[in-house]
């Protein structure tokens, strides 16, 4: 009877899932079962490793990776003769084995999206006599599960039952990064920075063999506490940071985006020079970096600060004349950078009375893009430009073609835009007056005799 009811069990997994097999995970330290592991949960980390850019949990030492799931599942919880079936064998290691295939079951149901299906499987689990291990892996399926269903404070909760009951198994500093990250998610910063410190300390306690994983686990620890700084608007102490970091000599593989974060947290700070210093050097060692575009707008705003407008419109212009090399890495990044510096670099050049400088901006700005929502509002402030330079024909060449295009815009027509034309005709009928005015005057002087005294004020 016992060998007819392992061959149902073993054709039923292997039918619904067809794996190559499970090598669980061992805990040399666990402390048995875990009765509460469904207990009501305490906060959202990514939804799993790969989600926060992490490796996977790690295998305990000795022992195999799991198996990748199978290709395919039905969203439906696990069949009713697998669990009746798992309740009437005798033999541990067939019981083990029928675990091992309901855990993989609600793996792929987590991967597939089937939440609830999966927080089924693992709760059934939980509430079993398996083995330590395959408890221990499905509380940490459980943490997954919650996260993804965007329920924190009971993946939280799930999380710290876990490193309660698991102290001193390897996936622990994980653990504590997902705990940190779910933190953070909640705007808990400090809770988060805790939980990135104690996955430093944690690496360092434990004896682990896959000593390059956990070197590579505190790296990305520091950095997010780097980053969470940052978020907070503690700019000084991420800049601080993220230098040490560098200067460990431990973060070669990530030393661009290291570099750019530095650099951000830089641009908030009033030492300008080491701004220019450092942006400087990241473009002309880094020009193929997705971050480029930015770097160089940080670049030009620090040169304007320190009142060197003619450098501040180098980098905006080779900013701006980049964007058909660029097409082909990131347009969407490229175009927001370029029309970002453009306007807030010319808009203060066009402040401080630069007009030349900011004149040669608002030109190259109007090329980006042709569409009446974008090139309308920068003629109408190369129109403005052109007033402050006292040329009035080509502001008025200006406005006529802002004018000429409304025949483009329907009746539902963006509010701004509909004022803009007001605006624009307003300034050109205005420069009409003027010159008008101007002309008369001229013309009065000439009718006044030679030896007429000059008109006076009343």
């Amino acid at each position: 009877m016992k060998r007819l009811i392992c061959q149902f069990l073993f054709c039923c997994g292997l039918a619904a899932l067809a794996p190559a097999g499970l090598a669980a995970e061992s805990d040399t330290n666990s402390t048995g079962a875990v009765p509460d592991a469904v207990a009501q949960a305490s906060t959202n980390l990514p939804a799993s490793a790969a989600a926060a850019g992490l490796p996977a949990a790690p295998a305990t030492t000795n022992q195999p990776a799991p198996d990748a799931a199978p290709a395919s599942i039905h969203s439906q919880p696990a069949p009713v003769e697998v669990d009746s079936a798992l309740a009437a064998v005798t033999n541990e290691s067939d019981f083990e084995a029928g675990v091992a295939i309901k855990l993989q079951l609600a793996r792929r149901e987590r991967l597939d999206k089937s939440l609830a299906p999966a927080a089924q499987i693992l709760e059934g689990i939980l509430k079993m006599d398996a083995p330590p291990d395959l408890q221990r892996q499905a509380l940490f399926e459980l943490a997954e599960v919650m996260q993804d269903e965007d329920q924190p404070a009971r993946a939280q909760q799930i999380w710290s039952q876990y490193l309660q009951h698991y102290s001193q198994d390897p996936s622990v500093p994980d653990v504590l990064l997902r705990q940190g990250l779910l933190y953070r998610k909640m705007g808990l910063d400090e809770f988060a920075i805790s939980k990135f410190y104690a996955v430093m300390s944690s690496a360092l306690k434990l004896k682990l063999d896959n000593l390059a994983y956990y070197k590579k686990l505190v790296l990305q620890a520091q950095t997010e506490i780097a980053d969470t700084y940052y978020l907070d608007a503690k700019f000084s102490e991420s800049a601080e940071l993220f230098n040490r970091i560098l200067k460990s000599g431990e973060a070669e593989a990530s030393r661009e985006t290291l570099e750019w974060k530095r650099i951000r947290s830089l641009s908030y700070l009033t030492n300008h020079l080491e701004t220019i210093a450092k942006a400087q050097s990241y473009l002309g060692r880094f020009t193929n970096s997705p971050n480029v575009p930015e770097v160089r707008f940080l670049l030009a705003h620090a040169l304007t600060d320190v009142e060197r407008n003619a450098d501040a419109l180098q980098q905006v212009l080779l900013l701006l004349q980049s964007q058909q090399e660029n097409v082909a890495k990131d347009p969407e990044t490229w175009a927001y950078w370029q029309r970002r510096a453009g306007n807030e670099i010319a808009n203060q050049l066009y402040k401080e009375g630069d007009y030349v400088d900011a004149l040669q901006i608002y030109l190259n700005l109007a090329q980006l893009d042709q569409t009446p929502v974008w090139q309308m509002p920068v003629l109408y402030q190369t129109g403005m430009v052109y007033e402050q330079l006292q040329q009035w024909q080509k502001a008025d060449d200006i406005y006529a073609l802002i004018l000429a295009r409304k025949r483009e815009l329907n009746s539902n027509t963006n509010p701004t835009l509909a004022l803009l034309l007001e605006m624009a005709q307003w300034r050109k009928d205005y420069i009409a007056w003027m010159q008008k005015a101007k002309m008369d005057s001229l013309a009065l002087r000439a009718r006044l005799p030679s030896d007429a005294p000059p008109a006076t004020m009343p």
